[in-house]
């Protein structure tokens, strides 16, 4: 296992700004950068040993100053939509930025934890990302140390620890936002990977997308994805939930939550054989389509489009902390934040 750093570009400000790169055996790598502890670069082989990188990103930090996709991003502390931008604990309001519509997503576009640098500290096998987060910033409750640690294992495959403690009771709901396409981040649509998760129920949303508080079973619904099936296949379906997210932008309840890691969903890329593997003990999943991705200049002279890569976010449900009914998604001195997400690679038979 070898690590290397790189310099990656000054910030507005100056600060300079580096990339880490931890490679195995096989020659996987993933690099990752203090700015934002974003996912930039992470090498795959084929079923041929042939290595693509296959997440959607940019060359240097500057690209990643605007960043309205989150392409690569820790998102925190509250990751997905937060109804009407508030949240109430123990009888105190707390308001966010309205930054989606009447919504709050991803905590905030400009001040959020993708948009910090971090300290980086790297190990044998593994880059561990930590920022001190200050009462009220961006509304939430606690001064708060976060740790996001990067590790790569010789079995190909990614995985991403977050621990956070605080001060006082607060919100917290993190994941990562980093768009995959198998066949390589600059292959175009991603309606031919095969996909599936294993959820047999869904949140569905309002038309702002926000959920309903329902679970939903898929059975007989676009939402079915517990046999294997094309993402493309019923992503155009004449189905009132797509039209919300303009197809798939939902969250599913993954079956047999027990707050242990398990496998939650499968990805197949099949002219390249690539496929992930996707483990958290979450239980929660949000697969985004891409859906929204706006013509954008991406790395090696990509433009990256409609589709052009898709998310699997590990979490708990969106809108949890309003709705009672789903999981407890708050936390303080009694009770930290530790979650673990693996995105494990292999080869189709």
């Amino acid at each position: 296992m070898t690590i290397t750093t790189d310099n990656f570009g000054k910030t507005a400000d100056g600060t300079q700004v580096s990339l880490y790169t931890i490679t195995n055996k096989n020659g996987f790598s993933a690099s990752v950068t203090n700015f934002g502890a974003i996912l930039v670069k992470l090498f795959v082989p084929d079923r041929e040993g042939k290595t693509v990188d296959v997440v959607l990103g940019h060359d240097s930090v500057e690209g990643y100053f605007a960043n309205g996709s989150f392409f690569g991003a820790t998102v925190g502390p509250s990751a997905n939509r937060i109804d009407n931008a508030c949240f109430t604990i123990d009888g105190v309001k707390y308001q966010l930025a309205v930054n989606d519509g009447t919504n709050n997503l991803h905590s905030d576009a400009d001040k959020g934890y993708h948009k910090r640098v971090w300290n980086a500290a790297p190990g044998e096998n593994s880059i561990t990302f930590s920022i001190d987060d200050e009462d009220g910033c961006m509304g939430f409750p606690g001064n708060k140390k976060v740790q996001v640690t990067y590790t790569v294992t010789d079995d190909n495959a990614l995985k991403i620890d977050y621990d956070v403690t605080s001060d006082k009771k607060t919100l917290i709901n993190m994941t990562n936002h980093s768009y995959f396409n198998l066949a390589g981040h600059n292959s175009g649509n991603i309606e031919a990977h095969r996909l599936s998760i294993n959820a047999s129920h869904y949140t569905p949303v309002f038309e702002r997308l926000i959920p309903t508080g329902e679970l939903v079973d898929v059975t007989g619904t676009p939402f079915d994805f517990r046999t294997m099936k094309a993402v493309g296949d019923d992503i155009e379906a004449d189905d009132i939930q797509l039209k919300y997210g303009q197809g798939y932008d939902h969250n599913f309840a993954l079956d047999g939550f027990d707050g242990t890691l398990r496998k939650a969903a499968s990805v197949e890329e099949p002219v390249s054989g690539r496929k992930m593997d996707v483990y958290t003990d979450q239980p929660g999943i949000q697969f985004y389509a891409g859906n929204c991705i706006v013509p954008e200049n991406g790395k090696e002279g990509a433009v990256y489009g409609k589709r052009s890569g898709l998310c699997l976010e590990t979490q708990c449900f969106p809108d949890a902390v309003n709705q009672p009914q789903f999981q407890d998604v708050i936390y303080g001195p009694e009770r930290p934040y530790r979650t673990t997400t693996i995105y494990k690679f292999n080869i189709t038979e």
